[in-house]
């Protein structure tokens, strides 16, 4: 009966999961969907604690600790962490995924009996349960010091052949323990460690540009760790759980590269080590052209379309809040405002439609690359604020380019193009933007806060 009641929960735990991935896919609905999956889940705690209760031997105050203390934890961090730094709490969480994982399997593998017949396959599934924990953990906490600024982006060919070589190592002991049933501790633990490191090596030899899509192929893999421990134990919820999140993160992996011209081969082998070449002396020479906030607002006020491109500069200056403002301020002189979004924006999928959505931008009003690209056409304004790499012309028109062939949003169709930062850096992929030296763009150097709070004061007088 005690099993039956569970497997009837863990059935609706799961289907909770899934309606629950469905709603989130529109922000309308998508807190509903998270706390959808949320009962969800803690169902599936519950009744994993609680029916069982007979065979847990007096650890049930154990098991109960480490639910509310984790749980304490996570909800403090929560309530205290900034949407700029939402990317590094997705990795932490990730990293914790797959270290669960990993723990997980250690234990097992070091109480493990071989040979015993037909215990190859699960031998082999400990095994991958373990490397890809330890490829989830290492890889997120690298990503984490990377987003956080803690970790330069500096790539070489020797972290490359190094990521090789440790991917490689692991492939070779899990084949040698597999066919020659070899259960060492010893043995264990340098396969854990070579999966830690070809972890560490393969995020610190990818550019900060491609944190998105690291974060998408973490987060894979860290629901592909969960689903192999679901195998271990015959638990239905962890492997239907995990085989959600290890799908969708693969979907989103895929999407993500597409986005930025990678093919998965190169993010999954710490990506090629490629140097972007200079722009030519004439472009270089050429001195950009400046506006003053007064000239920005009534550039702003009295035209027909305006595009916002933003970019990780608002969410570092914290200006989402701020466009909102604008929006609203040249609205009133019948001004048609929209916001174009580019897949990778930011340092995570989503982060600056996660930051609009927090000052309430409408979300009908958010447009896609492609939506977006049409519209440029049209526009009088494309106001860029702190994008770079995804604004690149040279990613269209300049073979030598790193970045030759990624999808970027053409805001040099419109008619002004006017760009907040605050130098002229190259961006996060280290390239430099020959849309800067060109005739209809203008650039506005300042913290995107600030200056964006000057222009909506001058915008006063304007309207």
């Amino acid at each position: 009966m005690a099993v039956a009641v569970v497997n009837i929960i863990y059935w609706l735990a799961s289907l909770s999961f899934i309606v629950g991935l469905k709603q989130m896919s529109h922000p309308k609905t998508a807190r509903k969907g998270n706390n959808f999956m949320f009962i969800g889940m803690m169902a599936a705690i519950l009744v994993t604690i609680i029916l069982p209760y007979q065979s847990l031997n007096g650890n049930l105050v154990w098991i109960l600790g480490g639910v509310i203390s984790g749980s304490l934890i996570g909800l403090k961090l929560a309530q205290k962490v900034q949407m700029t730094e939402m990317p590094q709490l997705v990795s932490l969480f990730n990293g914790f995924g797959g270290l669960g994982a990993l723990v997980i399997a250690f234990i097992e593998l070091s109480n493990f009996s071989i040979p015993i017949m037909g215990a190859g396959i699960r031998y082999f599934v400990l095994l991958m349960t373990l490397v890809v924990g330890s490829i989830a953990f290492s890889g997120s906490m690298g990503a984490f010091l990377k987003l956080h600024g803690k970790w330069k982006d500096k790539r070489s060919l020797s972290k490359k052949y190094l990521a090789h070589f440790f991917l490689l190592t692991c492939g070779i002991l899990i084949f040698v323990m597999v066919l020659g049933e070899l259960n060492n501790r010893l043995i264990i633990s340098v396969l854990c460690i070579s999966a830690g490191a070809y972890g560490i090596f393969f995020v610190g030899n990818i550019g900060g540009g491609d944190m998105p899509v690291v974060i998408s192929f973490l987060n894979s893999i860290t629901g592909i760790s969960s689903a192999l421990a679901g195998l271990i134990f015959d638990s239905q919820i962890m492997l239907i759980s995990g085989i959600l999140v290890g799908a969708s993160g693969t979907v989103l992996t895929i999407i993500m590269c597409l986005a930025m011209n990678r093919s998965i081969k190169q993010v999954f082998l710490g990506g090629p080590i490629s140097k972007s070449k200079k722009n030519s002396s004439e472009e270089i020479d050429k001195v950009v052209q400046e506006i003053g906030y007064s000239d920005l607002a009534m550039l702003l006020a009295f035209s027909k379309n305006v595009i916002i491109v933003p970019g990780y500069g608002m969410a570092v200056a914290k200006a989402q809040k701020v466009c909102k403002q604008i929006e609203d301020q040249i609205r009133s002189n019948h001004v048609d405002l929209k916001y174009a979004i580019h897949p990778v924006a930011g340092r995570m999928p989503g982060h600056m439609n996660v930051l609009l959505a927090e000052a309430n931008v409408s979300y009908d009003k958010l447009m896609d690359l492609e939506e977006a690209n049409e519209e440029f056409k049209n526009t009088d304004v494309a106001l860029v604020i702190g994008a770079n790499d995804v604004i690149n012309p040279a990613a269209t028109n300049s073979e030598d380019s790193p970045i030759y062939g990624m999808p970027v949003l053409r805001v040099w169709d419109a008619k002004n193009v006017i760009v907040l930062k605050r130098s002229l850096s190259t961006g996060y992929a280290g390239v430099e933007n020959p849309l800067f030296n060109m005739e209809n763009t203008k650039l506005l150097f300042g913290d995107a806060k600030d200056t964006l709070v000057k222009v909506c004061d001058e915008l006063k007088s304007c309207i």
